[in-house]
Order: structure tokens, then C-alpha cells, then sequence
């Protein structure tokens, strides 16, 4: 698994676009929307359940710790020359620096997620965009 701070635009196709509303609900609306990508891709189950799990860590941290408003992209990528799906959300707020916890959040509670998104994607990563911060995540296609 490779972690990446990218800073240029990384070339890609994006096939679906879903704005992400800062309300209660939020979060399993999209992830119903995603599944639907995905059904609709032919991915296998093991990799859609993947992608499902890095799309609510990814959505759940936009939501609870960012800034409004939140975007959530699918696309269609290669890993090495592997096809992949790109994860990835956006958000109003700035970048955490690596390693560092946000302010204020019981570890206890908080914190994990980040664990999940590396352990599940062959590569992941945060972007500094002109309208906010994306997180992203590639989950090779077997």
C-alpha cells in the first residue's frame, strides 16, 4: 500500500459525482448511491464491500470533522497498470498534517479510520484542491 500527497492534478475519468449534504443521513444515502456504481460496474462482492467501507470512513471524516460542503467522487483508474476504483472525497477544510490526531477527539473514539482506508487501498492519499482538501483511496479490481 502506498500513501501519497499529491499536489498536481491527478489525470482521471470521473464517472460519478455525488454532492454530499452536511445532514443527518447523509452518509447512507450516498453509500445506497455507491453501492448502485458499483452493482452497475459488475464488481465483485469482495471489492464493492471494499470500496463501500473506504467510502463511509471517507464520507464519515468529511462529515464529522470537515467543513461543508463535501464531495464524493467514483472513478475508474489504474493501479500499475491494474484497473482500480478511486475513492475520494472532498472537503471545504483544510488538511490534518499526517500523523497528527484532530484536535480535541477522545482516541479511544476516533482515530481508526485511517487504518481502515490503508489496510483495504492499494494507495491512498490527501490532495490540497483550489475548493478544499480530498482524501482518496484505489481498490485494485481482481
Amino acid at each position: 500500500m502506498t500513501v501519497a500527497q499529491l499536489s498536481a492534478a491527478v489525470p482521471e475519468d470521473v464517472m460519478h459525482v455525488f454532492p454530499l449534504p452536511h445532514a443527518p443521513g447523509a452518509a447512507s444515502i450516498t453509500r445506497r448511491r455507491v453501492r448502485a456504481v458499483l452493482t452497475d460496474w459488475r464488481l465483485s462482492a469482495d471489492v464493492a464491500d471494499d470500496v463501500l467501507l473506504l467510502a463511509s470512513e471517507l464520507l464519515t471524516n468529511a462529515l464529522v470533522h470537515a467543513l461543508p460542503p463535501a464531495t464524493l467522487r467514483l472513478s475508474q483508474v489504474l493501479v500499475d497498470g491494474l484497473g482500480a476504483v478511486r475513492v475520494e472525497v472532498t472537503d471545504a477544510g483544510p488538511a490534518t498534517p499526517a500523523g497528527q490526531p484532530a484536535p480535541g477527539l477522545d482516541p479511544d473514539e476516533h482515530g481508526r479510520g485511517i487504518g481502515i482506508v490503508m489496510a483495504l487501498s492499494a494507495r491512498c492519499g490527501v490532495r490540497e484542491r483550489a475548493d478544499g482538501t480530498s482524501r482518496w483511496a484505489d481498490v485494485v479490481v481482481r
